[in-house]
Parts: structure tokens; C-alpha cells; sequence
């Protein structure tokens, strides 16, 4: 009995979490058409409607991961190009790693065929993750290059879809503890040092959903976060 009213209460807490997102999201659009009006040079037009637009993109994030875990049913799984998503992902996060100075690669090298996931989902996912390390990159490596690159490679449980860069800061141990502050503190990975987290956890939330892990993974000689998806049994998409 006293599962069934948490179980309730958790999800009265979500749909008004979920109402107040609605909310959010008109004041930013208001904010981003009001920069766009606003009689400022390019390059600080330009930066203040990457900011507000980066923000409206987390609160749609966060709306999709809220809405999934009360209904993951909405987005159901199918076949999936990997290398097609990773490329939609990198044009999305293209003009905020600008921002940071941050210079944003894509690795597709080798043949991968399809696998079986929600592409909407997981482009949403990986989006709030590399919104969420390009936003810690300039405090994590300070004066080094920034670089992040968003890949794919084989493992022996499926193929692995991450984002990575050369820190080695992120580390399973700061992904469990940021699990554990997640709702209790603003900068649940503090071995991250300035980085709130909010668009990992919004990621992390959406592969929820979708019966997907986000893990601390390595690819070549880079560190990073990512998940590991089934290949499908379909015939390879060109």
C-alpha cells in the first residue's frame, strides 16, 4: 500500500515538474526573439541566441525524459543508423561548442550497420550529454586545446554510441556519486569541478527509458560517456 501512494506521489511530482517546464519554455522563446530584435552586433546576437536556444533545448530534453519515463511506450524502439544520428547530433551542438571555444569532431570511421533503438530518443540523449561536457570543457582542461568528439566502436556487448574528450576526470566512481547527489545538490559532479550536470542526468533519464545505460566509456585514447546499443538482425542501411 505504501508503494502504491510513493509510486503515486512520484508521479503527481513529475507532471508538475512537467507543467512547470511548459512554463519555462515560453519565457526563453521570448528571450531568444528578443535578442534577435535587439539591435547588437552579430557575434553577441549570435552568442546570446546560442545561449537561449541551449537552454530551451534542455527544458524540451528534460519534458521528452519525463514524458518517457511516464510513458516510455510513446517512442517505440526501431532501426536505427547510428552514424546518422551522431552526424544530426554534432549540427545540433555545432554553434554552442563555438561558443566555448570547444572544437566538436565527428569519428565514423569503419562499417557499422543499424541498430535497434528510438532515433528521436537517442538524439535527444546524446545532445544533452555534449551540451553538458562542452558547458564543463574550459573549467575541466583550462587552457588546453578543447576538443570533444562524438563516436561510435564495437564492443563485445553491441556497439557503443558516446561523446569523449582526452580529461580523465570522468570516471565510474563520479558517475555513481553524481547518480546519488542527482536532485540534492546543483553540481552533483563535483569531481567535474564547475559542471552542474544537469544534461547528463536528462540523458541518463531518456536511455532510461528507453532500457539503455549511460556508463563511463573509453574509445581509443579518449574518455567519455556513452551507451551501448543492440545491432539490428535487418539488413545493413547504406
Amino acid at each position: 500500500m505504501a508503494s502504491e501512494r510513493d509510486s503515486s506521489v512520484t508521479v503527481l511530482s513529475q507532471q508538475l515538474l512537467l507543467g512547470v517546464a511548459e512554463e519555462l519554455k515560453l519565457p526563453l522563446m521570448q528571450i531568444a526573439r528578443q535578442v534577435e530584435l535587439a539591435g547588437l552586433n552579430t557575434d553577441a546576437r549570435r552568442q546570446l541566441q546560442t545561449i537561449a536556444q541551449t537552454a530551451l533545448t534542455l527544458v524540451d530534453n528534460y519534458i521528452l525524459g519525463v514524458r518517457l519515463t511516464l510513458d516510455p511506450q510513446q517512442f517505440p524502439l526501431e532501426t536505427v543508423s547510428i552514424s546518422s544520428v551522431l552526424y544530426d547530433a554534432e549540427q545540433r551542438l555545432d554553434s554552442f561548442a563555438q561558443n566555448y571555444g570547444v572544437d566538436l569532431e565527428l569519428s565514423l570511421s569503419g562499417r557499422y550497420g543499424p541498430v535497434i533503438s528510438n532515433r528521436f530518443g537517442l538524439q535527444t540523449a546524446l545532445v544533452s550529454l555534449g551540451a553538458a561536457l562542452i558547458e564543463a570543457m574550459p573549467a575541466v582542461q583550462g587552457t588546453k586545446q578543447l576538443k570533444l568528439q562524438l563516436a561510435m566502436h564495437r564492443s563485445r556487448y553491441g556497439l557503443v554510441a558516446g561523446i569523449y574528450t582526452d580529461t580523465k576526470q570522468l570516471s565510474e566512481a563520479a558517475l555513481r556519486h553524481g547518480r546519488r547527489l542527482q536532485g540534492h545538490s546543483r553540481q552533483p559532479l563535483n569531481e567535474l569541478n564547475h559542471l552542474h550536470g544537469a544534461g547528463i542526468f536528462v540523458a541518463d533519464t531518456i536511455l532510461k527509458a528507453m532500457n539503455l545505460h549511460l556508463f563511463v566509456s573509453r574509445h581509443h585514447r579518449l574518455y567519455g560517456l556513452g551507451t551501448v546499443l543492440e545491432p539490428s538482425s535487418q539488413l545493413t542501411l547504406i
